[in-house]
């Protein structure tokens, strides 16, 4: 008897490719996959297996919710690399230029100035490689 566990890599691998853009030259998730194949493989099946086969694919929650949410704790930790893939992600999502600004300003009084500011400049050079514009407020 299958379950659902037995599908998790080809439902992780259809839910990553919704969040993907073939045509940024940001990294993505395959990318990173590939380049720790020769010390950590494990990791990129965990990537897809368990964080899109399982979490990003649960109901409840939209593909731009998700990326919104994810872009947010992101931005908390200061984890700029992985931000500016997930920036990338949210793009794809259908998230616009704006809302993520927007959100990303919304943490000012939650983690503070510094590591908004941080995310603020990863999200720029997204933006430039995206041909995304933003209407500031």
């Amino acid at each position: 008897m299958a379950t659902h566990l037995d599908n998790r890599h080809e439902v992780g691998m259809k839910k990553l490719n919704e969040f993907t853009d073939t045509n940024s030259a940001q990294s993505t998730h395959e990318k990173i996959a590939e380049s720790l194949k020769d010390i950590a493989p494990a990791v990129g099946e965990w990537i897809t297996d368990f964080a899109y086969g399982e979490v990003y694919s649960r109901n409840g929650l939209v593909n731009r919710d998700r990326a919104i949410v994810t872009i947010a704790s992101l931005v908390t930790q200061g984890t700029e690399p992985q931000l500016a893939l997930h920036i990338n992600t949210g793009l794809t999502a259908g998230l616009t230029g704006n809302e993520i600004v927007e959100a990303i300003m919304h943490l000012v009084p939650y983690t503070g100035f510094p590591r908004v500011l941080n995310a603020l400049e990863v999200a720029k050079v997204v933006f430039a490689e995206r041909g995304v514009t933003v209407d500031p407020a």
